[in-house]
Formats: structure tokens, sequence, C-alpha cells
């Protein structure tokens, strides 16, 4: 959900290389070697990857809040690095069909939808924050599992019926998730432009 900066906490304003920023780099760079290991079809190496990089995500989160850490170049990049690994992960897994074009379609557009907003707000010099709400939370934990279960190829263990679902549950939750920062994003686009006329 995007909200008003105001409404809440913000990291430190420091660009100073912390061990959360260290791991967030390092799950940077882990996003090509996992694409390689998917184009080559080592799906074990490449599960073992995103597992590694999911834990990392996790391990950093823990250290940038528990050791006041947490600074602004974190806030950049840690958001990037989730997303580069996701959609790396939907969009060779489409080319490889090994899920549907469709979902990689679903999962992209609310992506590009999200930037495009990101892009007008800053283009109006209208502040705001994003801020996970819990179907955007829930939208990426089925995203993380989809992945999972296409790299452990559900598909070919009989479980193909138990992957589809989660397929569909993914993309129904991708779609509302995407309305709700749309929905969100508008309201926040009235708001700064009453904003600006009130100031005028």
């Amino acid at each position: 959900m995007m909200t008003h900066p105001e409404h809440n906490q913000k990291p430190r304003a420091s660009w100073n290389i912390t061990i959360p920023n260290l791991l967030t780099i390092i799950r940077i760079l882990l996003t090509p070697l996992f694409v390689i290991f998917l184009i080559r079809e080592h799906f074990d190496l490449a599960l073992l990857v995103f597992v590694a990089a999911g834990v990392s995500d996790g391990v950093d989160g823990f250290i940038a809040r528990y050791f006041d850490q947490r600074s602004t170049l974190g806030a950049i990049l840690d958001p990037i690095a989730d997303k580069m690994l996701l959609i790396a992960a939907f969009v060779s897994l489409g080319v490889l069909s090994i899920i549907p074009y469709w979902l990689t379609v679903v999962v992209i557009t609310r992506d590009v939808v999200i930037l495009l907003g990101v892009a007008i707000f800053s283009l109006l010099n209208i502040d705001f924050e994003i801020n996970p709400s819990i179907v955007s939370k829930m939208t990426t934990v089925l995203q993380v599992i989809t992945v999972c279960l296409a790299l452990l190829r559900f598909d070919r263990s009989g479980l193909a019926e138990l992957q589809m679902i989660f397929f569909w549950l993914t993309a129904l939750f991708t779609t509302l998730s995407g309305l709700h920062y749309i929905y969100v994003g508008m309201g926040i686009l009235q708001h700064g432009s009453g904003n600006d006329r009130d100031g005028q």
C-alpha cells in the first residue's frame, strides 16, 4: 500500500555499506547465476540458489532491524533485489514453458503498473512511500511457492493439479494486489493534486 511518508518511520539517511547491504548485493549477483542454472536445466541448483537468496533476504532484514543497520541504500537495494529475482524466475520459467506464459504476463504487468505509478508520482513531485499490504505480502508468498513448485518439477511428479492450483492462486492475488495499488495510487494522486491546488 502506498502511504504518505510522515506516517511511517524512514530508515536513516545513510549510504554506508552495511552487512545487510552486502547481503542484498550478493542476492542481486545471485540472480544471473540462477538464470544460468535454469537455462541449463539444472533445476536443483537453481532451487538451491533461489532458497539461498530467500534466506539471505530474511537474514539481512533481521540484522537491519535488530542491530539498527537500516539505511537509505538498503531501502533502495532490497526491493530491487527481490524484484530482480522473482521477475527473472517467472520470465525464465515462462520461456522454458515450465509455468504458463499467461502467469508470467500477469506477474510482469503488475510490476510494470507499480513502476509506472512510482514514475508518475516522481514526475509530479508527490511524496509517497510503498508499504506492502496483506494482499501484497500474500502475493509475494504465493509467487515464491509457485517458483519453488516449478523448480521441483511438480508437473512430473504426479502433483500437476496442486501446481495448477498455485498458478491460479498466484494469478488471482497478483491481480488483486495490482488493483489495490492502482486504487491507493489514485487516492494519493488526487490528494497530491488537491494539495497543489490549495497551494496556488
